[in-house]
């Protein structure tokens, strides 16, 4: 069994976009990425920070507005659309999720979609869906690097995935179906799961339940990817798959933390990278 280092594939694609961004720079283009927050949520301000420590990494231009709790639809729309027209910036992301009484599929579909760099509006959704696309969503392309990473070859695997999420579940099926593995989903209603999970070359599990993927779910020699960041019963941060129990049994699994979640904000800066290049006219 290997472990999937998430740290280290993240580092090699940030290195690959620091090296793009230096060639954009040179012509005089400068990577922008604008992040709304709206209101105090704790987990969203240390992604936010996460991010901003991203850009700088990479060499991009970013910048943050932290909207107070009470900022109302129009005034968050409104700033949305005031980014849709600014040339500095070529990615927009609003952290998720919103207060209660705010909309978040209204701001998601008011973002232009070639600056839609989490990949959530639906005419990228649909071209993620016919195969063609300039953004990825980010967890599931960064789930695809790190599977290419072992080396192993997704064309005719039976793939897995448990979750059926729009962020997660569904994209990853699709790029798993891109590079032409055979794919199922499960979820919360699919009976007799394990019988399905013990088929699988590639397992991704992404549902959100501590330790819910056992080794008796898990074909021998198969390609285990955790998207899951629960805590466990001691408070410990654990993924969706029991890592002691499944490492014994697989060929290749990513831990948590350290696998898929490094990669998350790497895609991120990938896809921004991407808008700049399409927005200035600039193909690879």
């Amino acid at each position: 069994m290997k472990i999937i280092d998430g740290k280290a594939v993240s580092k090699a694609v940030r290195e690959r976009v620091a090296a793009e961004t230096a060639k954009l720079k040179e012509k005089g283009i400068t990577p922008g990425l604008a992040v709304i927050i709206v209101g105090d949520d704790p987990a969203s301000k240390v992604y936010v920070k996460n991010k901003e420590k991203a850009c700088e990494e990479v060499g991009f231009f970013s910048e943050k507005f932290a909207l107070p709790e009470s900022t109302t639809q129009k005034e968050l729309n409104s700033l949305v659309k005031e980014l849709n027209e600014r040339n500095d910036i070529n990615g927009i992301l609003c952290q998720l999720p919103l207060p209660p009484h705010l909309n978040d599929k209204e701001v998601i579909n008011l973002i232009n979609p070639i600056k839609d760099v989490d990949a959530f509006h639906p005419v990228n959704v649909g071209a993620i869906m016919i195969g063609d696309y300039s953004f990825l969503p980010c967890t599931p392309a960064g789930v695809m690097e790190l599977i290419h990473s072992t080396g192993v070859d997704v064309c005719g695997k039976k793939a897995v995935v448990i979750g059926r999420s729009n962020i997660v579940g569904k994209p990853m099926a699709m790029l798993l179906l891109h590079e032409n593995a055979t794919v199922e989903i499960t979820h919360s209603k699919t009976k007799n799961l394990a019988d399905i999970t013990k088929k699988a070359d590639i397992l991704v599990a992404a549902i959100g339940k501590a330790k819910f993927v056992t080794a008796d779910m898990v074909k021998d020699g198969a390609v285990v990817i955790d998207v899951g960041m629960n805590r466990d019963e001691n408070g410990k941060l654990c993924g969706d798959v029991d890592f002691d129990s499944v490492c014994e049994k697989c060929s290749f699994i990513t831990p948590v933390p350290g696998g898929v979640g490094p990669m998350t904000i790497s895609m991120l800066m990938q896809n921004t990278l991407t808008a700049a290049k399409i927005q200035n006219g600039i193909k690879d």
